[in-house]
């Protein structure tokens, strides 16, 4: 029996995005479909899988049978095998039961509709580590030409949650290992992103793994090293309507954060940043502004 999942607010269910492609998923039918002959999805955002929760379900596979059938894609001359669209739990606890077949649905899909199912999927299920959902949001926009806010529109997010996500990645790796182990949450995460020195940053996300540090401290701690305790802020020169709605226009057109400084010693002039989340981010802004560096 399938227990039934409250919705997670996501923008487009997974059943939806099959009905965009026309296809009727009310005359279906299920067929067994050699385990051997079902490849992974080339897009599944999970890294790790619960050694002990796949044993338990193969043994209830063993017994029982799958209950819910996977969904896999109709092959193609580039690839000959099926391609697993959702149910990788299955397919993995199945193999491990020794089963040859498994119940499953073929549908036809295109490589974009693969890619957004494999990342809803694992959304709505709330599977995801913080890292793994990061580079999922950055896969879609890199792979799908997609901006942030497009993004956000498809998965019934907000813009700023994905522009968060986004940012983690560019933590050093040490720091992103801590993530993916789940030792640091998404609030220490985005904190430890204000330490400008990468080193000073690395031993601070130790610490905050070894103290135990709550997010507060970890501001505290990296506000000191930063050299900004009893220090007065600058003052910061009020920026225009025209400058603030040029700012979003820019960042909705690059999907990220841009900003526009004017100078303060000659009037009319100023700079425009524009920041971007990995080395794959900066590739996809450098093809929007046709920028060629070979």
């Amino acid at each position: 029996m399938v227990n039934k999942k409250k919705p997670t607010g996501l923008g487009k269910g997974i059943e939806a995005l099959f009905q965009d492609n026309n296809v009727d998923t009310s005359k279906e039918d299920v067929i067994d479909i050699k385990v051997n002959q079902i490849k992974p999805n080339p897009y599944q955002p999970r890294h790790r899988f619960d050694q002990k929760a796949l044993e338990d379900l193969a043994v209830s596979i063993k017994n029982s049978g799958v209950f819910q059938p996977i969904i896999v894609r109709q092959p193609n001359p580039e690839v000959q095998a099926y391609q697993l669209l959702t149910g990788e739990r299955r397919l993995r606890a199945s193999k491990i039961a020794q089963q040859e077949t498994i119940p499953a649905i073929v549908r036809n899909v295109n490589e974009e509709q693969m890619m957004e199912i494999a990342v809803m999927e694992n959304l709505q299920r709330e599977d995801l580590t913080t890292l793994e959902e990061a580079e999922a949001y950055n896969m879609l926009m890199t792979r799908l030409d997609l901006t942030q806010a497009q993004v956000a529109s498809r998965l019934g997010k907000s813009r700023p949650y994905i522009a968060n996500y986004l940012r983690i990645l560019g933590l050093p790796t040490e720091v992103k290992d801590m993530l993916e182990d789940n030792k640091l949450s998404m609030g220490q995460a985005r904190t430890l992103l204000s330490v400008n020195n990468k080193q000073e940053l690395i031993k601070l996300a130790k610490k905050s793994v070894t103290d135990s540090m709550t997010v507060r401290q970890l501001e505290q701690a990296a506000a000191k090293i930063n050299g900004k305790k009893g220090t007065k802020k600058k003052r910061v020169p009020r920026k225009s309507p025209f400058v603030r709605a040029s700012e979003g226009q820019l960042q909705e057109k690059f999907g990220t954060q841009v900003s526009i400084s004017n100078s303060s010693r000659k009037k009319g002039k100023g700079k425009i940043e524009i920041e971007y989340a990995s080395q794959d981010d900066l590739n996809r802004i450098l093809e929007m502004l046709d920028v060629n560096l070979d």
